[in-house]
């Protein structure tokens, strides 16, 4: 079977669909989801390529169906279209309404506290009987306490789905951060270290810790103040309380009276890097702008949770972040939870720009300090002398090659054909992603390294205004996010499904 982290590298340039970042003075047009992104696909063989918005959350149509070329003027008819549906698909209540509710849920007698499964939504006296087809529960002091616990998980593994730290991870968190002196924690789609930050101040035996929730599940919003909780997008950066929330954030990462401020983010697996990066780049550059003049060039602390395969891609985007070895579990992953073996471990891992010798991985769960690395690594992974590293990604014992002047994995051999080591039943010669360049054709990089890149996007840009000025020109059928059967999938979403089987 081929290595998961070697198609997770390949299929973006294979299918030659890239995000572009937006730029100063540029609007997207909007969907349910907040600003779209801005995407450029490429055929192979073609210099050119043709930019598209697409939702930014959701990589299958059938969950978010927006599309839109980018050269498209549309008419006014379409955008109130556009905007009813967008509105239609809003909270049915505001953040402060919720904050309201929860007030006189809170009041009411423990046997008269219901929560409607079908809904999700707890129900405050007078509106049992809107629900009285559906499905609801008592709600204990417990449960309200830890609301993940109490809420029904997303499950859409294309866009929003929900996988939740188990007591292990949530807490082995919470104590290297506490432990390091953070006392404000921004809680980026992490609902269960909100969860435990709160439980444990009210047990009051530490420092009491301040934490925020930004997530787009706007459910937690029930839950906690306007304070505590903003419905967020981590994809495009987008607050859909508007300027109120994000002015919430701002106070939030103000340090005051010794206060130390770190982030931790646990993105969709599925989710692209570039525009998750540009998001918790502009967070961090927020955070500068609060910081006194000596320490305003210092980034700001933040874990960023993702799974090992995705390190080249992390570190090209942002560069100060060390993958440490600890894995991360979840309670709800059929996978994703931690082992004694490399084919049973968690994939998933920590990448943070705090000194890696600061954190501690526990010695009882099978980790170990190296003093060469000064850092904590995996049991199993090994110093290797000539490398001069521990350099296991997977949590196997991996191998020196001198052919390859490297160490891979240990099911890999060197293939004299191809000139590098690889698994034994690999197909030699040009494989799949490896014949070259979209735009030149070159085998010695990759379009995003093209020279002739930039040169094309300009001529792409200007072809395709054209096209668009003009009348009664040909409609160009709308090409879709994912190709029909067995290519309908995009390069985000088959990670996602890829990621569920086991590497060799």
């Amino acid at each position: 079977m081929k290595d998961i982290k070697d198609m997770a590298e390949n299929h973006d340039d294979s299918l030659g669909i890239e995000v572009i970042l937006p730029e100063g003075g540029t609007t997207a047009p909007c969907c349910p989801h907040g600003p779209t992104l801005l995407f450029e696909k490429v055929s192979k063989g073609e210099e050119t390529g043709r930019r598209f918005y697409a939702c930014s959350a959701c990589r299958d149509r059938k969950e978010c169906s927006f599309f839109q070329w980018e050269e498209d003027k549309v008419s006014e008819a379409r955008l109130l279209a556009r905007e009813a549906e967008n509105k239609s698909k809003r909270p049915p209540v505001s953040h402060q309404e919720y904050c309201t509710r929860f007030r006189k849920f809170s009041s009411l007698r423990p046997d008269e506290k219901k929560f409607c499964q079908d809904c999700q939504t707890l129900l405050p006296a007078g509106e049992r009987e809107a629900h009285s087809s559906h499905r609801f529960t008592g709600v204990t002091e417990a449960q309200l306490k830890r609301p993940s616990v109490l809420l029904r998980p997303l499950n859409n593994k294309k866009s929003n789905a929900q996988y939740l730290f188990t007591d292990r991870s949530a807490h082995f968190l919470l104590d290297t951060l506490a432990g390091l002196g953070y006392t404000k924690v921004v809680c980026m789609g992490t609902p269960r270290l909100q969860e435990l930050i709160k439980l444990r101040n009210l047990e009051q035996k530490h420092e009491p810790m301040k934490s925020l929730l930004l997530d787009i599940d706007f459910r937690y919003a029930q839950f906690y103040s306007q304070d505590e909780f903003c419905h967020y997008n981590m994809f495009n950066h987008h607050f859909f309380g508007g300027e109120a929330s994000s002015a919430v954030l701002q106070a939030f990462l103000n340090e005051c009276d010794k206060e130390k401020v770190v982030m931790v983010a646990d993105p969709p697996f599925g989710g692209l890097v570039k525009p998750l990066a540009n998001s918790f780049s502009l967070i961090s550059q927020t955070w500068k702008k609060l910081q006194s003049s000596e320490s305003s060039n210092a980034d700001m602390p933040m874990t960023w949770i993702f799974p090992y395969f995705f390190e080249p891609r992390i570190r090209e985007c942002i560069p100060s972040l060390t993958m440490l070895d600890y894995q991360v579990d979840y309670d709800n992953h059929p996978l994703y939870k931690h082992g004694k073996t490399g084919r049973k471990q968690s994939p998933v891992r920590l990448f943070t720009n705090i000194c890696p010798k600061d954190v501690v991985l526990p010695k009882e769960e099978g980790y170990r300090f190296c003093a060469v690395c000064e850092r904590y690594v995996w049991s199993l992974n090994k110093h290797c002398a000539k490398c001069n590293v521990c350099p296991s990604k997977d949590g196997r014992e991996w191998k020196h090659c001198s052919a390859c002047e490297k160490c891979v994995k240990p099911s890999w051999k060197h293939c004299q054909s191809c000139g590098h080591c690889a698994l034994p039943d690999h197909p030699c010669g040009q494989s799949e992603g490896k014949e070259g360049c979209f735009i030149c054709g070159s085998l010695q990089h990759r379009r995003k390294a093209c020279p002739r890149r930039d040169m094309s996007r300009i001529r792409s840009h200007r072809s395709n205004t054209k096209k668009g000025g003009k009348k009664g020109g040909k409609k160009q059928p709308q090409p879709p996010l994912s190709k029909s059967k067995g290519k309908r999938k995009s390069g985000a979403s088959r990670r996602a499904k890829k990621m569920a089987a086991q590497s060799v």
